[in-house]
């Protein structure tokens, strides 16, 4: 059975998180150092152990995209640190820069537990995801990598997907061995307009 999402959150609960990683990114041009977020008196949701990712995007095009697979943390607090290392820590691009703050768009994606699959073969495994709805955890010999759901909308076709997610890890594409391991997830994934 496919994951289910690990949390609802309501319209103002969103909203609040997306005004935590912003807040966080600020405190990173200001500080240097993410936002704590004091989670006395904050909604209890907010409050629950979450794995989370923060994509930053500037005109349509990835800026930064941080995150966990694992629930360590309070929701708000990991938003709050994935914002952080995303606009300052993502390897692939250079540190956000403050004249960049008000063009970066923040989308958060919470993740819901890892369902490991089963797949013997490249085409079981093809058969069972579901474009646009699973994230996928690629794991082999030290490689690993991973794509959110999101990633559907730039490549639609199951096989590419996995290929590109085989060369992201540093394999191959077309890659499959006796040792590769998977697991998919779900999000639940809200933005700034």
């Amino acid at each position: 059975m496919p994951p289910s999402l690990c949390i609802e959150l309501s319209d103002s609960e969103q909203a609040r998180l997306l005004e935590i990683a912003r807040q966080s990114i600020a405190s990173g041009l200001t500080s240097g150092r993410a936002l704590q977020v004091e989670l006395d008196g904050i909604d209890a949701r907010l409050q629950t152990v979450a794995a989370v990712f923060v994509t930053l995007t500037r005109a349509g095009e990835l800026r930064g995209c941080i995150g966990s697979l694992k629930a360590q943390e309070a929701l708000a607090q990991a938003v709050a640190n994935s914002a952080y290392s995303a606009a300052f820590r993502d390897y692939r691009f250079p540190s956000l820069g403050a004249d960049e703050l008000d063009a970066i768009r923040i989308e958060i994606s919470v993740l819901s537990e890892m369902e490991p699959i089963e797949a013997p073969t490249r085409q079981a495994l093809l058969d069972v995801l579901q474009p646009g709805v699973d994230g996928l955890l690629l794991e082999d010999r030290g490689h690993r990598s991973t794509f959110l759901p999101q990633v559907w909308e730039k490549i639609a076709s199951p096989s590419e997907f996995l290929d590109q997610l085989c060369l992201k890890a540093g394999l191959d594409a077309g890659y499959w061995s006796g040792t590769l391991r998977f697991h998919r997830y779900h999000t639940l994934s809200f933005a700034e307009s």
